[in-house]
């Protein structure tokens, strides 16, 4: 979904849709071909991300500048994302070796305090929040949209699909949310960070479900959306409002059993051409433009097709762990993107998530007996979502230990397997220390993002008789301080001014 659709591309009839499925069948085809020939890059042991970024003005509210930023900026590093108070950071590819994570950090915030600096000349700043606090339903409105047809058109597409207002019904441990929408805006509420990695053909079943296994762990110790217009709902309410923002399907639709859009799938995998399948075979096109390529013939004449339509396709069905095929220096290759998380709260924060993720994938795909194996996919799916509502004090089930607080997971399993999960890598023993050290900081404190938010906004409502607006606000401009000075959340005061 990165790339251009250009508004005379989106006219779209019922003969449209028969040519991209017709297209995308044989892209799936030559996909798979090109599984049986061998023809995939092998070797390269990369790992990219992708941070999604909210802008604030000096009030903590969200700031509808982005497409002054970015013209500001003028570098593809920034893109733009939904909202016009929203932008995406995308990091170049690294190996997984050595010092990575300290190079990644100094790429990050050099471009975080550029963008910030250039914020700043139209009154905004950057956050990196899961879900923006201060968003209200006056913000969540069809003029809000980036201004691009793409992102109109897939909203209408969706729409339409769907037939009536999209519902968001989240019930918190106290409050709830009961909340209609006429477009899929309150999706740019929601900003994440997306980790990649570079698997071979071989390999990306392994490391797919590894990846799924471990979404339950990630997500409690890195929740960090815990308000949603001026609810407090789930601990990483982003999880919820995501599923529900851009769900196509009605109440009957989804009774049927009809798969939502935004997935955390059914089943473990054997490898990946049954998730490209399985997203032809269960989800209609939203965007069903024909591309110039005809890769049957470009793959029969000893090419390397891009497979437009099997990535456009790809790229509107919302796994929480996503397939990716791509080509870079013409030769294929196959990654596992990682959407659980959300952004934030600081670049050594995300970085931290980014270690015990590679580290975790990396020791769990080398094991003998593997995880998935032993875990029920059930008790994987269930571990997501119970780690999305109670975030870090959720209990997630695990084999070999049975159902257990998640900091103790994360001490006595997980945190010794992602230590040896860097070490296969070669990570440097500073760095593995370092950011895994984060982790173990807040797995023992029991403090993340979300519980900061919480016990500051849990302040100023009772210390300083604030309305819960003034303290969400008060909150959003204290956190936005904070993540700039750059210190892990698990380390942040709660209290007055910074």
């Amino acid at each position: 979904m990165g790339e251009r659709v250009a508004a005379a591309e989106l006219a779209f009839d019922g003969r449209d849709r028969e040519r991209f499925r017709s297209r995308l069948t044989a892209c799936q085809d030559v996909f798979e071909k090109m599984l049986a020939q061998d023809l995939f890059e092998k070797g390269r042991k990369l790992c990219g991300i992708e941070l999604e970024i909210h802008l604030i003005d000096g009030q903590g509210r969200p700031s509808m500048v982005n497409r002054q930023v970015l013209e500001r900026i003028a570098s593809p590093d920034f893109q733009t994302e939904i909202g016009l108070f929203n932008l995406e950071m995308n990091i170049a590819p690294h190996k997984i070796v050595g010092t990575v994570f300290s190079e990644l950090r100094e790429e990050m915030d050099t471009a975080l305090h550029y963008a910030d600096r250039v914020a700043g000349g139209y009154g905004a700043g950057v956050a990196l929040i899961g879900v923006l606090p201060t968003l209200d339903e006056a913000h969540l409105v069809r003029e809000n949209f980036t201004d691009e047809d793409r992102y109109v058109m897939l909203n209408d597409q969706i729409a339409v699909l769907r037939g009536e207002d999209f519902r968001v019904r989240i019930e918190g441990e106290r409050e709830e949310l009961d909340a209609a929408f006429p477009t899929i805006m309150p999706e740019a509420c929601c900003t994440s960070v997306q980790f990649h990695l570079q698997v071979t053909p071989d390999g990306f079943a392994r490391a797919w479900n590894a990846a799924q296994a471990i979404a339950g762990p990630q997500v409690a110790l890195g929740a960090n959306s815990p308000f949603l217009l001026g609810k407090k709902l789930w601990h990483e309410t982003r999880i919820a409002l995501f599923e529900q923002a851009t769900d196509f399907r009605t109440v009957e639709l989804a009774a049927q059993g009809v798969r939502p859009r935004v997935w955390f799938g059914e089943r473990w995998v054997r490898g990946p051409a049954e998730l490209f399948r399985e997203n032809i075979k269960y989800f209609t096109s939203l965007l069903p433009r024909v591309g110039g390529e005809d890769s049957e013939a470009v793959l029969a004449a000893g090419g390397i097709p891009h497979l437009p339509e099997l990535r456009l396709h790809n790229g509107t069905v919302y796994r929480w762990n996503r397939p990716v095929y791509d080509v870079a220096r013409g030769k294929p290759h196959l990654r596992v993107e990682n959407r659980v998380l959300p952004a934030g709260p600081t670049v050594l924060d995300v970085l931290a998530n980014a270690a015990f993720f590679y580290g975790l994938v990396r020791a769990l795909s080398d094991e003998e007996s593997p995880v998935w194996r032993r875990l029920a996919f059930s008790d994987a799916r269930d571990n997501l979502h119970r780690a999305a509502r109670e975030g870090i004090g959720a209990e997630m089930t695990w084999p070999g230990v049975g159902t257990v607080p998640v900091g103790r997971l994360v001490t006595d399993v997980l945190l010794p397997l992602a230590a040896r999960g860097l070490d296969s890598w070669r990570i440097d023993p500073r760095e593995r220390d370092l950011y895994l050290g984060i982790i173990e900081g807040r797995a023992r404190t029991g403090r993340n993002g979300a519980v900061w938010q919480i016990e500051q906004v849990d302040y100023l409502e009772q210390k300083t008789g604030m309305s819960r607006p003034e303290a969400i606000a008060a909150m959003t401009r204290r956190y936005a301080k904070l993540g700039r000075r750059g210190a892990p959340v698990h380390t942040w005061p709660v209290g007055g001014d910074v």
